[in-house]
């Protein structure tokens, strides 16, 4: 019955927006990445990513990432001020421990800021993590 299936909690898996410096276009700008804290990989990671404000909303994008190593991570994409103006949700999942785990991140609007960084595992830089 219901009570009888478990539902696994995601821990240790972040999507995290990150200011970087871009060699090519010699600016800087925010990245998304999917990081992986735990202590074995994940696989097949599934991210899908949307904007979104009122009637305003960006397309869906959709990832996949084969495997994303043990304390290690992936670039998801990079993500424009205007897009940062919208509330951004990023839906992961993924397997781990012959279990399909699933989180929803949210970036509420105009959070993304210089002013939110905070350290960020696995990636030695400052960020924000999602919620």
């Amino acid at each position: 019955m219901r009570k009888d299936i478990e539902i696994p909690v995601s821990r240790d898996v972040y999507v995290v927006m990150v200011l970087e410096w871009d060699k090519e276009f010699l600016a800087r700008d925010w990245n998304a990445y999917l990081v992986n804290n735990r202590v074995t990989p994940i696989e097949m990671a599934l991210v899908v990513s949307k904007g979104y404000d009122g009637d305003k909303k960006t397309t869906t994008m959709r990832y996949a990432f084969g495997v994303v190593a043990a304390k290690g991570y992936e670039k998801i994409e990079m993500v424009t001020e205007d897009v940062l103006t919208l509330n951004n949700e990023f839906f992961v999942t993924y397997y781990a421990d012959n279990k399909l785990y699933e989180k929803r991140f949210f970036f509420e609007k105009n959070s993304v800021n210089q002013q939110q960084l905070v350290p960020i595992p696995v990636l030695n830089k400052d960020g924000i993590l999602g919620r």
